[in-house]
């Protein structure tokens, strides 16, 4: 468990908070490039580390990320007009650049533009995505690369999707390979037919979803890295044999869950305020995995819909919430799903949402299979509290494309710390990586 106070910390994100001032160290992703996808689009709003953010794409197509409300007189600039190369304000007219200039201001009779600026975070499209850095900008570190600079944003799918609660809590469920034993099960599991893949190397997915309910009580490894940690999750296949689900943690919000046979896909939790967040997820369009090892897709024996996939793109919408109590279903429950929500991704928003906005951890009685969730707050932790002792942000520098997320059935004597790195076989001939 943690202190409260600790809690306090890892949970408070706005400006002069120690988790706030730490997260505004990393390039974090503001909006879909999509929302404002044409230069003089209308702005779109962006509630970041609870500030308030317009977005704009001008007519030249330079992005701007600025304040929401325009300096003058508070007015909020999402109902600005988006004018040549500024936003103007419709209140008394003043204009404003993508760097928060003041460029105009046809309501005063002696205009002093040259002492007006307002609030302006640079930015960087990447994969679908605009990020920002809202750190000072003398700390501003090169963008982190997972993968999607200089690539034609069309070649990845970029979603994000709003959960209401606290940014941790609901990073948790990414790093908890436990629950996925027990949350996303159903009884029709039992009937999947035994293809012969429970033996060394790369099983079906269908066979992977036998193997999280056979093995409930998973043992987990963690590696520390540079960038966070990889841990595996170690399940006993119904033939013996060892079963591992490998994810990484990047600070500090990125998660790569396990895949067979590996991952690129990247899904970051990216708080609006203390109390929501987005899921945001790239995912590339093509899949690496020239022996479709694997075979059909892992939700293809499962009687779950699945919002968040490699097929889509945008903002997706919750028709699963607590105010329809995520459309629970008793009658499901007893047809087999162990949950009762026909919703895979909103199965994992009813359990973390329901804690509250923010849960007091100083309640929680934790097991070893929280060892990768109490690494992830330890990480957060001390960073923040080394940044504002002043220590440099781990992290915030190195070679972010080559974290991916594996799964397989070891070898005798195989590590699993190699699966899905550069040194992996599988990724070496995805890539065309030579060893």
């Amino acid at each position: 468990m943690l202190r409260a106070e600790e809690n306090e910390i890892l949970t408070r994100v706005g400006p002069g908070t120690l988790m706030g001032e730490l997260l505004r160290r990393y390039w974090t992703p503001a909006c879909l490039s999509a929302e404002i996808a044409e230069p003089g689009s209308p702005p779109a709003r962006v509630r970041l580390l609870g500030e308030s953010l317009v977005a704009f794409r001008d007519t030249t197509g330079r992005v701007g990320l600025v304040q929401e409300n325009c300096p003058h007189r508070g007015a909020s600039l999402y109902f600005g007009r988006n004018e040549g190369a500024a936003i103007r304000c419709v209140y008394h007219g003043w204009a404003f650049d993508a760097d928060g200039t003041c460029v105009d201001m046809p309501s005063e009779p002696a205009p002093f533009c040259d002492k007006v600026r307002m609030k302006a975070y640079p930015v960087h499209e990447s994969g679908g995505i605009v990020w920002t850095y809202m750190g000072p900008k003398e700390t501003m570190t090169p963008f982190r690369d997972f993968g999607t600079d200089g690539r034609d944003p069309a070649e990845f799918r970029a979603s994000k999707q709003l959960t209401t609660c606290n940014w941790v809590q609901a990073m948790e469920g990414n790093l908890d390979t436990s629950h996925i034993s027990h949350l996303h099960q159903f009884d029709g599991i039992d009937d999947i037919p035994d293809d012969g893949s429970d033996k060394p190397g790369y099983p079906s997915n269908a066979m992977s979803w036998k193997f999280w309910r056979h093995d409930r009580a998973p043992r987990l490894e963690l590696d520390d890295t540079w960038f966070g940690y990889r841990y595996a999750g170690i399940r006993t296949t119904p033939n013996g044999n060892t079963h591992v689900r490998v994810t990484a943690y990047a600070l500090p919000y990125s998660t790569m869950v396990a895949s067979i046979p590996f991952t690129a896909g990247h899904g970051m939790f990216i708080p609006v305020d203390d109390e929501n967040c987005y899921r945001f997820q790239i995912i590339p369009k093509e899949r690496r995995n020239p022996r479709d090892l694997g075979g059909a897709n892992l939700f293809s024996v499962a009687p779950f819909s699945t919002p968040i996939t490699g097929t889509t793109a945008g903002i997706i919408p919750r028709l699963y919430t607590a105010d329809n109590d995520y459309q629970l279903s008793h009658e499901a429950r007893r047809e087999g799903n162990f949950s009762g929500v026909a919703d895979f991704v909103s199965q994992d928003f009813m359990v973390t949402e329901s804690m509250g906005p923010i849960y007091d951890r100083s309640q929680e009685q934790l097991g070893s299979t929280d060892r990768a969730i109490t690494r992830m707050r330890h990480i957060l932790l001390s960073a923040a509290k080394g940044l504002a002792e002043g220590k440099q942000p781990p992290a915030v520098t190195g070679d972010f494309r080559a974290i991916r997320g594996a799964e397989k059935i070891l070898e005798p004597g195989e590590d699993w710390r190699v699966l899905g790195t550069d040194a992996d076989p599988v990724v070496q001939e995805a890539y065309g990586i030579e060893s």
